[in-house]
């Protein structure tokens, strides 16, 4: 089969496809009519435009940004670090939440709807690759207790795809999980590796060639959950942004306070605020700066409870400081599946997870406290304040990055972590890279791993806790609704109903190279290698993979 090289139009194209089913020029038009349209609302009623402050520029300050600035709103966004979405380790795309077992099915199901939600907001984040999951033999699960739960997301993926075609991000709903037993894996052991695999079968064989099978226990779960790339993530978020004028994006920028303008009862519990003053201060400049907002969004990550005190409202949450490690395996033989070993958290026995990166770079979570998770790194809020206390070596490790000595000593213990299943990869090396953060938990519940916004419509306030960033997506749509119902903005416009399908405006003007340019830059400036900041396979290179197999 003759098979033409694809070149970048072609890819934007298909890309376009997968996430908006319009053409540009419509894409265009329909954005200037709503913006249009938003502005003439607010003429109409003789409104100023209204205002929202969204401190916090993570996964979830950004992505609400994005929702609201496409809306009109003049939206003003601040983060204390040098570019967005510069947090906790990330790197999987929870679709179907396959990696905890712990979590009630339901929790499974919204996982999977959000990760799908959001890659259709983020596409050229996603590196397309399945998952392998596997059960040791000392642990005293059954790889076929996840079975029930694997054919409840199968079923709620085809729903999804039945209500929008565009939602088969995923493959296939057959595709979506397969076992493979041990005799499978001894005859995909003695196949010749392939080093740029396109079937399930050939993901596998370097699994079976690597994994030691003698210590997992049989069949091996293979999922579609693709890998999440971060530095993707923050160069997407920086390029929708630019879209829109009216998103006023503070870098470098520290939030020093926030006070209530307009407060009616303020000696009251019941108190209304109807306007917020933001004080912040650039880096680099003397004097702090001050701005009037009609409505306050906390996405401040782990510092969330700093501005909870500030504007006096009570809550009980966690924080938890979490690291992963970025190592180099040169004998790989070609792109690997990530691979999961389950294993109970917290205990010398975590599970394991290495995460595959283009240039033969692996990031690894070991979920004990010698690797990922640390004695004293899960705190609590106080009745004295909102924040939890996270020790001073990790606030250190955040702000000014590692210490030499201790991370070369975790990258270590999580190199050898890994090579107990995966025996050959004792030859990784540790290259002085980590990513982690200070990961926040609503509530007192340390498994919690779906949250969303609260919200305090008498203060003109919400917080958003996002314990996955897959779920900031849905986050944003309920601070689109509180505004609608507080009456700060008229939620029918073209835009908003854009939104539920995906008619993203900068995906028309930016394609995957875009994309990696950007990403590029801040891999680099951020210390890490820069073939961390591209993917192995994209969506548009699975689109363009799957046109040329219906044309076979």
């Amino acid at each position: 089969m003759y098979r033409a090289q694809p070149n970048t139009d072609a890819i934007k194209d298909i890309t376009t496809t997968m996430t908006q089913p319009f053409d540009k020029n419509h894409a265009q038009s329909l954005n200037r009519d709503a913006h249009s349209e938003a502005l003439s609302y607010e003429a109409q009623n003789n409104l100023p435009t209204k205002r929202v402050g969204i401190l916090g520029g993570g996964t979830a300050g950004a992505t609400i940004a994005i929702r609201l600035a496409a809306l009109g709103l003049e939206t003003y966004l601040f983060e204390k670090k040098k570019s967005l979405i510069d947090g906790p380790p990330m790197c999987h795309l929870h679709a179907g939440g396959n990696l905890y077992r712990e979590i009630p099915d339901e929790d499974c199901v919204a996982l999977l709807k959000q990760c799908i939600d959001i890659l259709r907001l983020y596409p050229h984040t996603i590196d397309v690759r399945p998952t392998v999951f596997a059960v040791p033999t000392r642990d005293e699960g059954l790889p076929e207790d996840l079975l029930p739960r694997l054919d409840i997301l199968t079923n709620a993926y085809q729903e999804m795809i039945e209500q929008d075609a565009n939602n088969k991000v995923l493959g296939e709903p057959a595709d979506y999980y397969q076992l493979y037993s041990h005799d499978q894996l001894i005859e995909l052991s003695e196949r010749e590796q392939v080093a740029v695999p396109s079937t399930v079968d050939e993901w596998m064989i370097p699994v079976a060639k690597y994994l030691d099978l003698n210590k997992v226990k049989f069949p091996l779960i293979v999922v579609q959950e693709y890998g999440w790339n971060i530095f993707r993530l923050a160069a997407s978020a920086t390029l929708a942004l630019e879209e829109y004028d009216h998103a006023h994006v503070f870098t470098n920028t520290a939030v020093q306070k926030v006070v209530p303008v307009d407060c009616e009862n303020c000696t009251n519990a019941d108190h209304h605020v109807t306007k917020w003053r933001i004080d912040y201060q650039p880096e680099n400049t003397s004097q702090p700066e001050s701005i009037e907002v009609d409505y306050l969004v906390n996405a401040c990550g782990f510092r969330t409870g700093v501005i909870d005190d500030m504007v006096g409202v009570e809550v009980t949450r966690m924080v938890e400081f979490k690291s992963s490690y970025v190592t180099h395996w040169g004998e790989a033989g070609g792109q690997i599946p990530e691979i999961i070993i389950y294993g109970q958290r917290g205990t010398p026995e975590g599970m394991a997870q290495l995460t595959p990166y283009p240039g033969g770079y692996f990031q690894i979570h070991g979920m004990s406290k010698a690797i990922t998770l640390f004695d004293d790194g899960l705190v609590a809020s106080s009745t004295d304040s909102a924040q939890p206390k996270l020790p001073q070596q990790y606030v250190h490790y955040i702000e000014d990055g590692w210490d030499k000595a201790p991370l070369q000593a975790r990258s270590q213990q999580a190199i050898e972590y890994v090579a107990e299943f995966v025996p050959t990869f004792n030859s990784a090396r540790t290259v002085g890279n980590a990513l982690y953060g200070g990961q926040q938990i609503p509530g007192q519940d340390d498994t919690l791993r779906v949250a969303d916004v609260s919200l305090y419509s008498n203060i003109r306030y919400a917080r958003a806790e996002n314990v996955k960033a897959s779920s900031t997506l849905i986050a944003a749509d309920q601070i689109v609704n509180e505004l609608t119902e507080l009456g700060l903005i008229n939620n029918d416009t073209p835009m908003n109903r854009s939104r539920y399908a995906h008619e993203w405006s900068y995906l028309v003007h930016n394609d995957s190279v875009a994309v990696d340019k950007v990403a590029r830059v801040l891999a680099e400036q951020r210390g890490f290698p820069i073939a961390m900041a591209d993917v192995n396979r994209s969506i548009c290179d699975a689109a363009l993979n799957d046109l040329s197999s219906a044309d076979a």
